[in-house]
């Protein structure tokens, strides 16, 4: 008879250690079972790009094995998917410009085109869809407008329902002229939240998805400083708080939220005192937790941390991270919220970043994901 390896725990006490290891990690704070997702991204298609690239991203270590080309696009520089995972849209950041939609082939990853329609507008630079999947907006940069598009059942976009141009024809070539930038929906669905950059105003819709209905509450808009610049916004998990990276200053903006109006609560600087760095603000992102905030930075090249005081909304600085490449243009975090994903525009790559799950703080990985001149970045649950 064999005698039993002593160098080895005996099969039911290794099974017991095996077993009590996995409890204690999935017991950690901020510990999510480990997943495996597909990671799109959109791209600007001047020099070597040519649409929309994904990879296979593997949440127990932050690696991406790329999955190459999944839909030959033109200027593909912003991407949503809807909540049933079925479809992708993605502006064509043209003039005039357009938004494609896809059907998402949920084992390879691939993308076959839909329909394309008309974005009502110059330049759209993001696309974003509704909670429950049935209407999709676009902002269009140049032309200073918004416009809103029906899903239908098979995942093809209508002709725009709803369009509203901030640019009237009274407007005097020396004054401002509207840059729509970024749209959010609450959680909920039933307010909608857009930002104007070249106005500087925060504007507020009430939103009826079922009834694909839009309409500006009264006031519609708030007012930030002259030449702030706001580009993006993100909630907080409670809707309770908008978040808006001011583009031109490096600001961001804290604004109450109560009933789709708005009341600013707060101003931060995204770059220490004393920086003297020329910057533009890119992306801002919330983790799940909604304790964690982060906003990139072009010019310094990198991604400022912040924390989240989930009572009052309010923000404090805790340090900058260099973005791992040129230029930080889009940023996201994964379904997990353990990584932070950049997309470096000049950089030709996306790079990982861990979240510390106590402090938010930033480490960088050795993972990265490259394509020439990245867009925005989206996750898919893979199969």
């Amino acid at each position: 008879m064999s005698k039993p390896d002593a160098s080895q725990p005996a099969r039911p006490l290794r099974q017991a250690l095996v077993g009590a290891v996995a409890m204690a990690l999935l017991a950690a704070p901020g510990a999510v079972a480990a997943k495996v997702y597909t990671l799109y991204a959109g791209s600007y298609t001047d020099g070597a790009s040519k649409g929309i690239y994904a990879w296979r991203f593997d949440s127990a270590d932050g690696s991406l094995a790329p999955l190459g080309l999944q839909a030959q696009a033109v200027q593909p520089a912003h991407i949503w998917t809807a909540p049933n995972g079925k479809y992708l849209y993605a502006v064509n950041w043209e003039q005039p410009g357009w938004i494609s939609a896809f059907a998402v082939d949920r084992r390879t990853a691939k993308l076959t085109l839909l329909n394309r329609v008309s974005s009502e507008g110059d330049k759209p630079n993001q696309i974003v869809v509704d909670p429950s999947g049935r209407i999709a907006v676009t902002v269009n940069y140049r032309s200073g407008s918004i416009a809103a598009f029906r899903i239908q059942r098979d995942g093809r976009l209508s002709n725009a329902f709803f369009v509203e141009r901030h640019n009237p024809a009274s407007v005097a070539p020396s004054g401002p002229v509207a840059k729509v930038h970024g749209a959010i929906f609450t959680k909920d669905g039933r307010y909608m939240f857009v930002a104007d950059l070249g106005f500087d105003r925060v504007y507020s819709y009430r939103v009826d998805a079922a009834r694909a209905a839009i309409v500006p509450l009264d006031p519609a808009y708030v007012a930030l400083h002259a030449q702030s610049g706001p580009r993006r916004l993100q909630l907080s998990a409670d809707d309770r708080f908008l978040y808006v990276n001011h583009e031109t200053d490096a600001e961001v903006s804290v604004f109450a939220v109560d009933a789709g109006k708005l009341t600013e609560i707060q101003t931060i600087a995204t770059l220490p005192a004393g920086t003297t760095v020329k910057t533009m603000t890119s992306e801002i992102v919330i983790d799940p937790t909604g304790r964690f905030l982060y906003v990139a930075n072009r010019g310094p090249d990198d991604i400022a941390v912040f924390a989240v005081d989930k009572a009052s909304g309010r923000l404090a600085a805790r340090g900058n991270v260099p973005s791992g490449g040129a230029t930080p243009r889009n940023l996201r975090i994964d379904p997990t919220g353990q990584y932070l994903l950049c997309g470096n525009e000049n950089g030709g790559t996306i790079t990982v970043f861990r979240i510390d799950s106590r402090s938010g703080a930033l480490t960088l990985t050795p993972h990265t994901g490259r394509i020439d001149t990245p867009g925005g970045l989206y996750f898919l649950p893979g199969e």
